[in-house]
């Protein structure tokens, strides 16, 4: 991952909040990697925030046979309802401290990369809303053959649940912590044109009780669960730039804590999808793919969930200095609402990179979700949109500017009283970004 690349994505984000997807796209990154002369590369084309940009890259520390990569983002945000909240929304300031340093080598064959960040989220008026996260984790992958490799990856993060969840329980007088431990582990061996992969995911969730304003406790323990994902996937590539595609995922949740028979969540499930990977001349490059999802709970009080699965992202190279992203996905995922065995969550989105300057990009994203809960009467519909502008000034120092917006509807007898869980959240931040 390039240095002005992080720079861009960090902008991207605006630095409004943090999760594990620097982690993820570090793997992602890494398993990516394969023979120049592979029928499934895809890397013809470059996105704007992916491309290098000569003068603005940053130099790195060089240690042996590895490069050292510190960087520190620092946001100050204008953010209009902090607890995002239907009725009698609390604006503040919030000030972001995002340090971070990487590792990563330079070795011809096989590759490691190790990574510590920390998230730092000052309240100026809200003392209470104050959290610190950390993220510690390594991705390697091993080249045994020129078309087989082996990688693998572990992470440790402590990290805050959003205020914007459904799941974050709004009596809690702060936001609700967790620490997650995941590790994984996958192959890919590709015979002429047949490519076929498999893939090991185990992530531990372990949550912190909350408190309310009065002292009474906020039960969040009984959320604890182990998820473990085993992924078999075979592409054919039927030319060069076009691969057909069947994968198959199964998935066992184990929760650890069952207060009672009727309230065990454990569950295995399973996401049978077919479609097809591509790059398109120096159009468009992507992946969609649609198939069949199902969840079957060990406690027969909550009903099994089953219906159609994708996952999609398209890349659309308007021009040279302009691409257009496309993203959609329909999943089942845990709820952390009591009654509720779980929920069918559909999400589509667009983003929109366009290069002004070679230093100075700019963004828009518009998304729309839509979680359907099990087991109670609730739907949660999302609107989220956004624009930014980032601006490098040199190899170290980086600028951006930008403003989001969220908003949720909620319908369902369960929502008491209706329209309680109604609520818009608007933030305007400023980052200014250095690395070395």
């Amino acid at each position: 991952m390039t240095a002005n690349k992080r720079i861009l994505l960090a902008g991207l984000a605006i630095a409004l909040a943090a999760d594990c997807g620097a982690a993820q796209a570090q793997q992602a990154a890494l398993a990516g990697a394969g023979d120049a002369y592979s029928d499934f590369k895809r890397d013809r084309n470059v996105s704007v925030r992916q491309r290098p940009h000569q003068g603005y890259e940053a130099l790195g520390i060089r240690a042996g046979a590895f490069m050292i990569w510190p960087k520190v983002a620092t946001t100050v945000e204008s953010n209009d309802n902090i607890k995002a909240t239907a009725a009698s929304p609390l604006s503040d300031t919030v000030w972001h401290v995002v340090p971070e340093l990487s590792v990563t080598s330079n070795w011809s064959r096989h590759s490691l990369q190790a990574y510590a960040r920390s998230t730092i989220n000052r309240y100026s008026k809200v003392s209470t809303e104050d959290t610190t996260d950390y993220s510690l984790g390594a991705v390697g992958r091993l080249d045994i053959l020129r078309t087989e490799t082996v990688n693998g990856g572990v992470d440790w993060s402590r990290l805050t649940e959003p205020r914007t969840s459904a799941s974050s329980p709004s009596d809690s007088k702060n936001p609700i912590q967790y620490e997650t431990s995941s590790a994984f582990i996958s192959a890919a061996r590709e015979f002429n044109r047949l490519r076929v992969s498999g893939r090991l995911d185990l992530r531990q969730f372990d949550y912190l009780n909350g408190v309310t304003s009065t002292g009474a406790p906020v039960l969040e323990k009984d959320r604890d669960r182990l998820m473990t994902v085993v992924t078999a996937r075979a592409d054919y590539a039927i030319s060069p730039d076009t691969a057909l595609f069947v994968q198959v995922a199964g998935n066992d949740r184990n929760y650890r804590l069952d207060i009672s028979p009727t309230t065990n969540r454990d569950s295995q499930g399973l996401e049978a999808l077919v479609g097809a990977n591509f790059e398109l001349s120096a159009l468009v490059r992507g992946e969609i793919g649609v198939g069949y999802l199902q969840q079957s709970f060990k406690n027969t009080a909550f009903s099994d969930i089953s219906g159609l699965g994708a996952r999609a992202q398209v890349e659309w190279f308007a021009t040279q200095l302009t691409t257009v992203t496309f993203t959609g996905s329909r999943t089942i995922e845990d709820a952390g609402i009591i009654g509720s065995s779980g929920y069918l969550s559909s999400n589509i989105g667009a983003q929109v990179d366009y290069e002004l300057l070679r230093n100075v990009i700019l963004g828009a994203q518009l998304g729309y979700g839509n979680d359907d809960y099990r087991g109670i009467d609730r739907t949660d519909r999302r609107f989220t949109g956004g624009i930014n502008a980032t601006y490098l000034l040199n190899r170290g120092v980086g600028v951006t500017v930008g403003y989001s917006h969220f908003e949720q509807t909620s319908r369902g007898a369960a929502i008491v009283p209706p329209g309680g869980s109604d609520f818009t959240v608007d933030k305007v931040g400023a980052t200014l970004t250095l690395q070395y």
